[in-house]
């Protein structure tokens, strides 16, 4: 029974799916999409979760022990989407991280820091430097996490507007959920 309600539920959010100019595949109003329908009790995710982040999708998508368990919306920094490559260029980074913190945060509701810049991100920025794709005294930067927005002001993700410095930013209520079943120490992959 729970396969079939699955399947329904597939269904159902395929169904949502859109074909606009070509820049999103997805209503603002339905992005958000769980492995369990919403008339259920909320148990949250099974075990340890993994995050992944895709930027060319704006979602973050939660793993759990059983699977797929719930994918939200989010935005970032830059329209271009690209790898951070140093401090200032509002770049959201690429590769895998960790939580290192979770605090309430007094701007944008919750914040679960990331340990940017991991030695895989300082490889890059050394690289960068060398090749001269970055100037000789820039800085890698730092302080990324994934945040909510500005009170009453979750339109920001139902349009796409990319506004962090490079950050991952989420509605309230979502990132408030994701804080309460988020642990320090999990696995977070960004990828375009």
């Amino acid at each position: 029974m729970k396969s079939l309600a699955l399947l329904f539920t597939t269904f159902i959010g395929a169904s949502v799916c859109v074909t606009t100019s070509g820049t999103h595949k997805y209503t603002s109003a339905e992005r958000t999409v769980k492995r369990y329908a919403s008339s259920l009790p909320a148990a949250g995710p099974t075990g340890a979760i993994n995050i992944v982040i895709d930027k060319s999708d704006y979602e973050l998508t939660v793993y759990d022990e059983k699977g797929w368990y719930a994918t939200y919306p989010v935005v970032f920094g830059n329209n271009s989407l690209a790898d951070k490559k140093m401090e200032g260029d509002k770049n959201t980074p690429e590769g895998t991280f960790t939580i290192n913190a979770k605090r309430v945060h007094e701007k944008w509701c919750r914040f679960l820091a990331i340990d940017y810049p991991t030695a895989e991100s300082y490889e890059k920025f050394k690289q960068r430097k060398a090749s001269g794709q970055i100037p000789a005294d820039a800085k890698i930067g730092g302080s990324i996490g994934i945040h909510g927005v500005w009170p009453r002001e979750d339109f920001v993700i139902d349009k796409y507007k990319n506004w962090t410095l490079g950050c991952i930013s989420m509605k309230n209520a979502e990132v408030t959920e994701l804080y309460n079943f988020t642990k320090v120490g999990t696995r977070v992959v960004i990828r375009k």
